[in-house]
Parts: structure tokens; C-alpha cells; sequence
């Protein structure tokens, strides 16, 4: 399996930006994906999830109400819509994907198999 994700930019504070994640192979409906971020000196941390087929999905608090993840399997796609950027948003951000991952292990970088490249997200104040 392999994750390219796109999308990264630069926006001022209160914009918005769309990343995709194009996930490559076969079984796309059985993997739940989820997207985290990484800014410079911190730890990577959740952002939000989906889980298989298309069915619930998750938030960090940070984000809940102005990210929205989706996943098209007709498209082996998973995006995150991004409103109401705020400077602490700046990152990088990485698309993940496992097929074994269970509800408790959503939110932990650590249980992800499957890593995307990463794309810049810079908001400006």
C-alpha cells in the first residue's frame, strides 16, 4: 500500500485548504485512514479518522466543527476539508492507513501501518 498525499499550502488565518490523499492497492474499503499533523519540535498528533466503508468518523477537539475527513472508495481517496485555518493549524500533515486498527487505537500514530509523504500547512496570522 502506498499513501500520496497533496494539497499543502500557505493561507492566512480564518482560509481554507483541501488535502487528498490518494491510496494505492486493492482492499481500499477495508483500511481505516486518518490524517495527523506534525509541527516542528512537537509530537505527532491525531487530527481526524474514518473508519472502513465510509462509516463513522473522528476529531480532535482542536479541529472539531472546521475539519471535515471524507473518503471516496470509488476513488481510493480520503480528503480533509479545512476551514477557519487558525497560525496554531501549521504543520505538517500525514495521511495513514491500517486494515487491523481497532476503535481504541484511532487516535495513536503508532498503530498505523501505512504512512503518506506529508504536505506542508502554513497559516499565516
Amino acid at each position: 500500500v502506498q499513501l500520496q498525499a497533496s494539497g499543502g499550502g500557505l493561507v492566512q488565518a480564518g482560509g481554507s485548504l483541501r488535502l487528498s490523499c490518494v491510496v494505492s492497492g486493492s482492499t481500499f474499503s477495508s483500511y481505516v485512514l486518518a490524517w495527523f499533523r506534525q509541527a516542528p519540535g512537537k509530537e505527532r498528533e491525531f487530527v481526524a479518522g474514518v473508519a472502513r466503508r465510509g462509516g463513522n468518523t473522528y476529531y480532535a477537539d482542536s479541529v472539531k466543527g472546521r475539519f471535515t475527513i471524507t473518503r471516496d472508495n470509488a476513488k481510493n481517496t480520503v480528503n480533509l476539508q479545512m476551514n477557519s485555518l487558525k497560525a496554531e493549524d501549521t504543520a505538517y500533515y500525514y495521511c495513514a492507513a491500517d486494515r487491523s486498527i481497532i476503535y481504541s487505537e484511532y487516535t495513536n500514530a503508532g498503530s498505523y501501518d501505512h504512512w503518506g509523504q506529508g504536505t506542508q500547512v502554513t497559516v499565516s496570522s
